[in-house]
């Protein structure tokens, strides 16, 4: 009996030094397995991540992409814009002269219409002299081989006739021809209505043709030679477009400035004023001054 009891008592101290160990194997294997979960889990993560990231990289290029893109897009719409205001504004300076040109037709017309009342007049009473037996016309003698203006101007053609086919050829864009028609005209007319018009256009073609020192000299002369000319609001606007091609923008914002204060209510002066805007000037300041105001 005694030794069954050792017997039991040895087995069970063996059974009891074991159990610890079994814990202790199962512990571990139990931190093992969370170790290699945790290690799935960060792979996962980092497979994730790399996705994301690639995701995020593709997101990336195409915003810059498309940066790009707005930045060419609004290059060309300035460029656009610049070009568009260039052709705006020369399509005002012609629309200025065909407006010019009207003006200058209908003044024409009335001119004549007048004469041909004036000539009407006359005929009626070259007619009742006539009748009452006393003669209409009283001649004047002229020395023989003595020079005559009117001699000189019977080889041109009537100051009409030259100054409309001037500028129907002016409006025709026949800028030689019709030059030497203005040339022309003053030449053998100078003294009449139409000269300082005349003048004008002969600055307006060289103007239109880049010449555009000659276009201020000829500009000059219609304002100091003309100074009651139909055209002296145009010719000094042009002289101040001249002056800008020219690249004298103090004289040219001064010339226009001028324009605006001798005849504020003009068309020419609302074209000065939308020049002086593009340019950035106030209308009354300097260059310089900028956008500041007085």
């Amino acid at each position: 009996m005694r030794n069954r009891y050792l017997s039991l008592t040895v087995v069970a101290l063996l059974l009891a030094a074991g159990n610890p160990a079994f814990a202790v194997s199962k512990e571990i294997i139990q931190l093992q397995t969370q170790v290699q979960s945790l290690q799935d889990q960060v792979a996962r993560l980092q497979q994730s991540l790399d996705s994301n990231m690639g995701v995020i990289k593709n997101l990336v290029e195409q915003s810059a992409d498309s940066v790009n893109k707005m930045n060419a897009t609004v290059n060309d719409l300035q460029q656009k814009m610049a070009t568009q205001v260039g052709e705006n504004a020369q399509k005002m300076d012609q629309i200025s002269s065909q407006v010019q040109s009207l003006h200058d037709t209908v003044d024409e017309l009335k001119s004549r219409l007048a004469k041909v009342s004036k000539q009407l007049d006359d005929m009626q009473n070259s007619g009742l002299n006539l009748a009452a037996g006393q003669p209409g016309i009283t001649g004047t003698a002229v020395p023989a081989g003595a020079p005559s203006a009117a001699s000189s101007a019977a080889a041109a053609p009537p100051p009409d006739v030259l100054y409309n086919n001037a500028l129907r050829d002016y409006n025709a864009g026949k800028y030689d021809l019709s030059s030497q028609e203005f040339g022309d005209y003053l030449k053998y007319y100078a003294n009449t209505d139409r000269a300082g018009d005349a003048q004008f256009y002969l600055a307006d073609i060289e103007y239109r043709q880049g010449n555009f020192e000659a276009a201020v000299k000829d500009y000059d002369k219609v304002l100091e030679q003309y100074p009651s000319a139909q055209k002296v609001q145009a010719a000094q606007l042009k002289k101040g477009y001249a002056l800008l091609e020219l690249g004298q923008k103090d004289a040219g914002v001064r010339e226009l400035n001028s324009l605006i204060q001798r005849y504020p209510r003009s068309i020419e002066a609302s074209q000065a004023r939308d020049r002086l805007r593009r340019l950035g000037v106030m209308t009354g300041s300097s260059p310089s001054a900028g956008k500041k105001p007085h």
